[in-house]
């Protein structure tokens, strides 16, 4: 039986492991810290033997070097053409990862960094699809643009936003409540966001993750999935207008959205 658990690594990174009950092997994704990964593995009993790469950022790999050398996992798959070269196997998109079974196809996702890649596999784990995007897009947000445009990151977006409403979204940070801050103030009549943050306010009090979410959900709520929506639109270009942003595209409409959150 699989299953998906966040190991949470430096103050706000959640490393995914997934893991295989019946076998004992374990797959982690993007794991930036090796401690937290080591502990969890051991108290579980599992046996790491495949690691997935989605960019170079430390948070995302520094962890790596350790990790194999301690357990020697079969495969690090990581992205080609990437800063990072501690992989053993390259991927591009289009490529698929198969684990115990289950396969994965790679997805090209360029715009946090140009390297940066996707999982995603419509094999049900828990009930749903799986996708593991790391810094691309998170609940009620996206990464942000430290390589690539906004063009790009709408394509990479857009291609996200194409896969099943059902698939659960695990992304690598938890940043939901500080991505709701912005888009309730940007749409605070959003009916759908005051529900959400209330949601993950719970979580946090309680000390749960606020991640996974459901793909459909985020389609409805994500401001920086909802390019083409009039309620984004109208805000977008509003404050297009007074920052000197050209709001007449999608990507134009995204790139509003990401200059309000980044100087939000």
């Amino acid at each position: 039986m699989l299953s998906i658990t966040p190991i949470s690594a430096f103050s706000d990174n959640y490393i995914w492991c997934l893991s295989d009950s019946e076998s004992g092997k374990a797959l982690v994704v993007d794991p930036g810290q090796a401690a937290p990964v080591a502990d969890f593995l051991e108290r579980q009993g599992l046996t790491l033997d495949t690691i997935l790469v989605t960019h170079h950022h430390p948070d995302h790999t520094g962890g790596i070097a350790e990790l194999f050398e301690r357990y020697n996992p079969e495969r690090i798959v990581a992205p080609a053409d990437s800063p990072y070269t501690g992989g053993t196997d390259a991927v591009h998109a289009g490529d698929e990862v198969v684990w115990l079974g289950l396969t994965f196809e790679v997805l090209a996702t360029p715009g946090h960094t140009l390297d940066h890649i996707a999982y995603f596999s419509d094999t049900q784990v828990a009930g749903h699809p799986v996708l593991f995007c790391g810094d691309t897009l998170f609940a009620c947000g996206c990464g942000r643009l430290f390589e690539g445009t906004p063009g790009q990151m709408v394509e990479s977006l857009a291609g996200l936003r194409a896969l099943p409403d059902e698939t659960m979204v695990y992304c690598a940070h938890e940043y939901t409540l500080a991505n709701l801050r912005f888009a309730r103030d940007w749409l605070p009549d959003d009916p759908a966001l005051s529900s959400f943050e209330a949601h993950c306010q719970n979580l946090r009090d309680e000390g749960k993750p606020t991640v996974p979410v459901m793909l459909g959900d985020e389609k409805q709520r994500n401001p920086f999935l909802r390019w083409d929506d009039p309620a984004v639109i109208r805000v977008a270009t509003d404050y297009g207008r007074g920052h000197g942003l050209v709001t007449d595209s999608d990507s134009g409409v995204f790139a509003a959205v990401r200059h309000g959150k980044d100087h939000f």
